[in-house]
């Protein structure tokens, strides 16, 4: 069913459209960096944040060793310059998983205007 919307509405309604975009976007993000990061004591998954505002969404991970395991810089000393996790993870994957969802927002911004 098509929604009619008032010529002075569209800033709005589009504002809210978008705004839920960078919400489901930013959680979406979230739960797949969580999901991806390896695990040895858990603290590096759990350490994932979020902070969404009108237009923005973040997901960082404050943890000091986040950027050697996630990105594959800044190597401690004891790697002897090798990225290495146990489980094989491939540096800068919070990069690639942004990437992933470029596609996977454009699709659910398509469902959110069907919705509403």
């Amino acid at each position: 069913m098509t929604r009619s919307i008032k010529i002075g509405e569209i800033g709005d309604f589009m504002g809210e459209q978008v705004q839920k975009l960078v919400e489901i976007t930013t959680l979406e993000w979230e739960k797949r960096v969580k999901e991806k990061t390896p695990v040895e004591t858990g603290v590096l998954r759990l350490g994932w944040q979020n902070k969404i505002e009108p237009y923005k969404g973040v997901v960082s991970n404050n943890l000091i060793y986040a950027e050697p395991v996630c990105f594959g810089n800044n190597l401690p000393p004891s790697w002897k310059g090798e990225f290495k996790t146990r489980q094989g993870t491939i540096a800068g994957f919070p990069e690639l998983i942004g990437k992933e969802l470029e596609s996977w927002s454009k699709q659910q911004y398509e469902r959110i205007k069907r919705r509403d």
